[in-house]
């Protein structure tokens, strides 16, 4: 059975926070481990602040959106922003590259999503937003996601 929660909330870094801790209380049904609630957590929170100050460039009236989806151990989500965009996806996947260095950003975010979930893409349109979709196979069943 896949049990589907949605979440949209105002792109407000105080909200970051918010996220991460909804996300993780959706997922805790699973019973992950705390290794994978802490990379769970801290993928969603690099998905939302790219979605807050790169996406909407800090404007609180920006939206940002999360789906999760639990089926047999596995763990869907998608962040999404309606957003400025990004020009080139595969440069902003390069470690270290930021488009906000005076705000001293790492430039770690994707590579941290891709170090912690099994599957991440990313879909982005220059003045259309941003849809980051990620994927954990939970270690209980790693066999069972489809």
């Amino acid at each position: 059975m896949k049990n589907v929660m949605n979440l949209q909330f105002s792109a407000l870094s105080q909200n970051e926070s918010f996220a991460r801790v909804t996300v993780a209380a959706f997922i805790a049904q699973l019973d992950p481990t705390m290794d994978e609630l802490t990379e769970i957590k801290t993928v969603v929170s690099e998905a939302v602040t790219n979605a807050i100050i790169h996406g909407y460039d800090n404007n609180p009236n920006g939206i940002v959106y999360i789906t999760a989806a639990i089926e047999d151990h596995c763990v869907d989500m998608t962040i999404k922003d309606v957003g400025i965009g990004i020009e080139d996806v595969e440069e902003a996947r390069q470690p270290l590259f930021t488009t906000k260095p005076d705000l001293e950003r790492s430039g770690m975010g994707f590579t941290i999503m891709e170090n912690f979930m099994d599957e991440v893409e990313v879909h982005s349109q220059p003045g259309s937003g941003t849809e980051i979709r990620l994927r954990k196979h939970l270690s209980k069943s790693k066999m069972l996601c489809n």
